[in-house]
């Protein structure tokens, strides 16, 4: 079976790209465990493919429609639809926004939809398709407002996910993604970027700024159970899903004291100390608008896992992903 994994050049993207290297077999069109024979990493600069001859890539523009036909083959069996245009650079560059996270996934579903098969994707949505009051607790039941053009855009997605679905064109699932914490590298252009950063800076010896107030909360869910997230919705029948293809996935929350109050008994005062709290208005109002505590029954039910508690997130980072400095 063949693969296609968009936005492979991201952190979660090359993550992927590495469990699937070492995973032998997903459900492929029969609908039983199939052999993976190629996979095709593609982002808008080049991705770093592991080093297996089943792996290829290429580069280009999510919502060109004639490069998408050429991606998404009639060998493709599945999708993985990461590539997207972050929080806050969708919110700064509206017309980029819709561009890539509107026109891309439009380009990519009608290119699923000429297939002579049903292929599956696995999309990712994010906790911004909610809004409102400021933390307040939301489930899969609560209305999604979104309050962001980055919201808005998820928001259509997971709409646009279910209507091909319904019409039979693909075999989708759509996951609500909270905070992705710690991620390693350089920060990116998500409002919820400094949450990684206030973490994996301090802990490498480096300064970080935290733009928002103490007593803001976040949900939080580890780049480990994220893969697995991905991977376990893949292999999940479409009929599991029921007629709304999306769900929340499993998050814990906690405040950024909370936080920095885990780092330092894991690691000591060191790290906090190299924190500045420097207030930046537009990062506290988008964030504001995200949901604080997160229900995540549905995704109970079907057997998503979530991390235990903030020091085991943390100490995965150290343990995994951190750069150890002498």
């Amino acid at each position: 079976m063949k693969v296609v994994i968009t936005g492979a050049a991201g952190f979660l993207g090359k993550k992927l790209s590495q469990r699937l290297a070492g995973n032998v077999t997903l459900t492929g069109r029969s609908g039983k465990p199939e052999a993976i024979t190629k996979v095709t990493l593609f982002d808008v600069v080049e991705p770093e493919a592991p080093n297996d001859k089943r792996f290829t890539t290429a580069t280009g523009d999510v919502a060109d429609k004639a490069l998408m036909d050429k991606l998404i083959d009639a060998e493709t069996d599945s999708v993985f639809h990461l590539a997207g245009v972050v929080s806050s650079g969708a919110e700064a560059d509206f017309d980029l926004g819709y561009h890539v996270n509107l026109d891309g996934t439009l380009a990519v579903l009608d290119t699923m939809r000429r297939l002579p098969h049903t292929p599956r994707i696995v999309f990712t949505s994010s906790l911004a398709t909610y809004g409102g009051e400021f933390n307040k607790s939301i489930d899969d039941a609560t209305p999604q407002t979104p309050q962001t053009s980055y919201g808005v855009q998820k928001t259509i997605g997971e709409l646009l996910i279910n209507d091909y679905s319904r019409k039979g064109f693909i075999d989708g699932r759509s996951l609500k993604l909270p905070t992705i914490f710690v991620r390693p590298g350089k920060p990116n252009k998500a409002a919820s970027t400094f949450a990684s950063s206030i973490v994996r800076d301090p802990l490498q010896g480096t300064r970080a700024v935290c733009p928002v107030t103490r007593d803001v909360k976040m949900a939080f869910l580890s780049p480990r159970r994220t893969i697995d997230a991905f991977v376990h919705a893949h292999e999940l029948p479409g009929e599991a899903w029921g007629p709304w293809r999306s769900c929340n996935l499993p998050a814990i929350t906690y405040s950024i004291d909370e936080i920095v109050k885990a780092m330092e008994k894991i690691a000591g005062p060191g790290p906090v100390s190299r924190i500045d709290w420097v207030p930046d208005p537009m990062i506290q109002k988008i964030v504001a608008t995200w949901p604080g505590t997160v229900g995540w029954e549905k995704a109970k039910r079907l057997g998503f896992k979530a991390d235990a508690n903030i020091d085991e997130i943390i100490k995965a980072f150290i343990d995994e992903d951190m750069v150890k400095v002498a």
